[in-house]
């Protein structure tokens, strides 16, 4: 997972939620028909569910063009991990592990 690229903190709105999680977010970009996109969805609910405050979002690429131009998503799935003020912290294309996506966390909240 590499780091933030520059895009200023989102907000919720613009991913299709009405709050952030307490302590971070997880966007994932996703399309149809997508095998990856499915297990990714398992393993940001798992850890979502672990972990105190993180909430999981699941945005439709193919629904949502102009904020997959603007973040330069390129190909789904693709995973943005947000701190509690929505800014990027990280971001993955393809199905991550699920160890990158809590060290990913880590950082997010803060914990080393």
């Amino acid at each position: 997972m590499s780091g933030g690229d520059g895009v200023p903190a989102l907000r919720p709105h613009e991913v299709g939620t009405t709050e952030f999680g307490e302590r971070a977010t997880l966007v994932q970009f996703s399309s149809a028909f997508c095998q990856p996109c499915r297990a990714t969805r398992r393993i940001l609910s798992d850890v979502g569910a672990m972990v105190d405050g993180v909430t999981h979002v699941e945005i439709d690429a193919e629904s949502h063009l102009d904020l997959v131009r603007w973040l330069n998503i390129s190909r789904t799935p693709t995973v943005l991990v947000l701190d509690a003020d929505g800014r990027i912290v990280r971001r993955a294309s393809g199905q991550p592990r699920k160890a990158d996506v809590i060290a990913a966390l880590g950082e997010a909240i803060g914990v080393h």
